[in-house]
């Protein structure tokens, strides 16, 4: 088994330069390609930061194969009502090739920018299975009723609904025991940026050796809630605790061949960076991987 390949772009260009990107996600062949849900993140903070959702549908129209979503949505700022109705737009303009990536979301500037108190890790997991469950009905439901603890919903008109069926893929973000059962119940995708909650920068390879655990953690979940393990796609974002990935030909191969043997289905990385002291190396390895990926297509659409 071999894995599907995705990409980040992040919305730090104007469209105008930002297409290009997206349209070599495309044109070569990955499976998928996403885009950082936050009102600013790290240190971008004083530099440009475009909105995720319009820089989602300008993809959309530019693009014709490739799946697109967000890495991931934040309910710091985001309502399930309003995010179910931007993504079943997004799912129409992109003739059904949209994916919802939500998270739980961390205490930073997306929660400080509108005042909102820090939130104990318990209670952000809370709201994580509720905003989960809620914008799962949405987007199965034409009509919608819900109340929890931290969100609602009073007659929720959803139509005409998602053009896949019976809605759009879901991938959830979770590493604690109630984030993965809320993924084990809903989820289409689980997704993780690796072992150490820190997210402290390490080389790939130790943060594979440390996987199995999560993946299992993960299955035993989708046990408890009585289902196939096999059924949930396991996404790898190798963001800085996969220090190295993108060196070389030769580690991006060690890296998709070790996850593909542990049971990782998906491996997404980052378009490097115009200020990446690296860049141009991390480049050279994607179009190498590009030129993989767009034969394989080539071979596959005529076959």
């Amino acid at each position: 088994m071999s894995v599907r390949y995705g990409i980040v772009v992040l919305p730090t260009q104007r469209w105008s330069s930002a297409v290009d990107s997206w349209r070599f996600a495309d044109e070569a062949g990955f499976e998928h390609a996403w885009t950082l849900d936050h009102l600013m993140w790290r240190d971008h903070r004083a530099g440009p930061w475009f909105s995720a959702l319009p820089v989602l549908s300008a993809a959309a129209v530019s693009t014709r194969r490739v799946h697109l979503g967000t890495l991931v949505a934040s309910p710091n700022f985001r309502h399930p009502v309003t995010l179910a109705k931007e993504m079943m737009t997004l799912d129409d303009v992109s003739g059904g090739r949209a994916i919802c990536g939500i998270g739980s979301g961390a205490y930073g500037y997306d929660a400080e920018v509108l005042g909102m108190a820090p939130l104990s890790p318990r209670v952000r997991a809370e709201r994580l299975v509720e905003f989960t469950d809620l914008l799962d009905r949405l987007l199965r439901h034409a009509v919608t009723t819900y109340r929890g603890s931290h969100y609602e919903a009073v007659e929720a008109h959803l139509r005409p609904g998602c053009v896949q069926r019976p809605r759009l893929p879901l991938a959830v973000a979770a590493s604690g025991p109630s984030g993965l059962r809320a993924t084990a119940s809903y989820a289409d995708i689980w997704v993780t940026n690796g072992p150490s909650r820190k997210f402290r920068p390490q080389r790939f390879e130790e943060s594979v050796r440390a996987l199995p655990n999560r993946l299992e953690a993960l299955s035993e979940a989708c046990r408890t809630v009585q289902r196939d393990p096999s059924t949930i796609r396991r996404l790898v974002l190798a963001g800085q605790q996969f220090g190295g990935a993108l060196d070389s030909p030769a580690a991006l191969a060690e890296l998709s061949g070790s996850l593909a043997e542990i049971g990782v289905t998906d491996l997404v990385v980052f378009w490097p960076g115009a200020d990446d002291a690296a860049s141009s190396r991390r480049l050279a390895t994607l179009e190498g991987l590009a030129a993989t990926l767009s034969a394989e297509l080539r071979d596959g659409a005529s076959a």
